[in-house]
Order: C-alpha cells, then sequence, then structure tokens
C-alpha cells in the first residue's frame, strides 16, 4: 500500500497587509541588584537590552553568564502606543533595515519579543553591529499578523511571518500538522508569562531548576532560535495548562537565575486539540532556516 503524502499547506498570505514599524537599539537596563535563584545564591549577570555582540540565535540558550540576556539587537521606543505596535505586529522572520547612524541601510531579521521589557529582537550581520549605536532606528516590514492556516483553521497562528512558516515546512496530514522542533518541553515546567490576555506578543519562560526534566527532555542543549513544542499547553487566546493541546514556541533569550524564570519562548503556533505533531529535528532552528546568527554565510559575520 502507497505510503499517503502530507497536503500543501493553504495560508491567506496573499492577503496579509504589510506595515512599517520603527523602534530604537535599546540601552541595556537593570535593577542594580543582586538576582537570587531558587537555591539562595544571588547572582549579578548582564540582563536585557543593548547590542549584544557574541551571543546569537544558534547558540546555547544556558552556557552564558548571563540573565534574560537578549541574542544580537533589543529595539523599542518609549512611546507606549507605538511599542504596543512593534511588539503586536512584528512577527519572527520580518525584515528589519537600521535606518539610522552608522550602520544605516543593513539589513537583519525579526528574531523574537520579549515580555515584561517589551522588546523586540533582530539579528543584524557583525559588521552592523561595529557600526551600530544605542538609539539608532531600526525599521521593521512586520507582515504575519492575522496569517491563517486555512485547511486547518483550528490550529492558531502568532507572530509568524509566511517567510519563515515557509522555511519551517510544516507537512499537514489530514486536520493535523506535523512540526519539526528540536525540543519538546512538559506545561509543568512554563512559568513567567502566564496571565496575558493573547500571545501575539511577549515570551513564556523554560523553568530548568528540576534537574530530573532538565535530562529527561535534553534541555541541557536548548539553543538561541531553536523550535520547542509544549506539552498540554495551549496559546489560541492566552496561555494556558490544557490536557492534549500542543504549542510551538521559539527560544528568544538565555536562561535566567530568578525563580519561575528561564530561557523565554516567543509562540508561533497552537492547537487546543492537540492536533500538531511535533517531529524531533535538532536542526529546528531559525539560524538554520534563514542563515542568520551563527549560521551567517562566511563574510557575513566576523569568527569569533
Amino acid at each position: 500500500m502507497a505510503k499517503k503524502r502530507p497536503q500543501r499547506l493553504a495560508t491567506n498570505e496573499a492577503h496579509l497587509v504589510e506595515q512599517s514599524v520603527l523602534g530604537e537599539v535599546s540601552p541595556p537596563v537593570s535593577g542594580g541588584n543582586w538576582r537570587v535563584g531558587p537555591d539562595g545564591v544571588p547572582s549579578m549577570l548582564p540582563g536585557v537590552g543593548g547590542i549584544t555582540y557574541n551571543c546569537k540565535v544558534g547558540d546555547s540558550a544556558l552556557r552564558w553568564e548571563a540573565d534574560h540576556v537578549e541574542p544580537g539587537v533589543s529595539i523599542k521606543t518609549e512611546k507606549r502606543a507605538q511599542n504596543t505596535a512593534l511588539n503586536t505586529l512584528a512577527c519572527v522572520g520580518n525584515v528589519a533595515h537600521v535606518v539610522s547612524g552608522e550602520a544605516k541601510g543593513a539589513r537583519g531579521v525579526v528574531t523574537g519579543k520579549h515580555g515584561g521589557i517589551e522588546h523586540v529582537l533582530v539579528d543584524l550581520p557583525d559588521s552592523a553591529l561595529q557600526k551600530l549605536a544605542i538609539g539608532d532606528k531600526v525599521q521593521v516590514r512586520a507582515r504575519g499578523l492575522g496569517l491563517k492556516l486555512l485547511d486547518i483553521p483550528h490550529i492558531a497562528v502568532m507572530n509568524l511571518s509566511p517567510e519563515l512558516l515557509t522555511k519551517m515546512a510544516p507537512k499537514r496530514d489530514g486536520d493535523t500538522l506535523r512540526v519539526r522542533v528540536a525540543r519538546r518541553v512538559p506545561a509543568g515546567v512554563m512559568g513567567s508569562g502566564l496571565g496575558q490576555a493573547h500571545t501575539h506578543s511577549g515570551d513564556y519562560d523554560i523553568q530548568l531548576f528540576d534537574e530530573q526534566i532538565v535530562k529527561q527532555y535534553g534541555l541541557e542543549d536548548l539553543r538561541l532560535g531553536d523550535m520547542v513544542a509544549i506539552e498540554d499547553a495551549d496559546h489560541t487566546f492566552g496561555r494556558i495548562y490544557l490536557t492534549g493541546a500542543v504549542s510551538i514556541g521559539i527560544v528568544v533569550h538565555t536562561r535566567c537565575a530568578t525563580a519561575g524564570h528561564g530561557p523565554g519562548l516567543t509562540s508561533l503556533m497552537s492547537s487546543r486539540e492537540g492536533k500538531i505533531t511535533p517531529i524531533l529535528d535538532p536542526s529546528a532552528n531559525i539560524a538554520d532556516y534563514l542563515k542568520v546568527g551563527r549560521k551567517r554565510p562566511p563574510g557575513a559575520r566576523r569568527k569569533r
């Protein structure tokens, strides 16, 4: 009997609006005090914001001396409504251009969103990072909000550009979607990010304080930019625990010392009926898909 072939994935890409949103390179911020972990050990480490030269998508999310560090460039705007638009409209995989300063004209890619601080994260080539300054403006060609899978509308899509969806190459199998992921994570270890009204911005942290779970799921090898399946988690509207549901996210920042926190995931897809089938593939990472971060071609980045 012939093996059933996956069906073509139909979307409403042709009807998506493309708009410009603008952010400025945000400076690093700090509370200026110890961060005390659940083990009672204090630490003083680099955190969110700024231009991060040596931590990129494709790198380990765990092995840095860091707390919530965002790879590449962090952008936002101080005007609240405009920053909300930036964080809602920008989608992972969108093209971003530097439009002011010495790095003007450099082209990058949106790699995630970080809630709380409300940053959009952009990967740029090293040649641009060397010229970039705090306060320089970065414009994103935002497209993806409203993306739908026409033949499987029960699977919600958020924060995902059509371009990245194409590179991820998920396969429709009847009313189910087969999606390649680098790791699976149980919803029981998900922490900060719960309680939000929607999942079209922000992120959701994987707690890594349970050594047994870390070992069982291979989370010690988690990379920035990895696609991850969260088991028993529904992100269709807000983030909730729901037995049998499956959600897909992308790792956007490094591990954290504080209780309830860890590497953050920006939500990309969700099925409350469990109609997403995760297929384990260690190369399921935005760096591999879009050839950014550690996978930029020689000449586009300096050797480390």
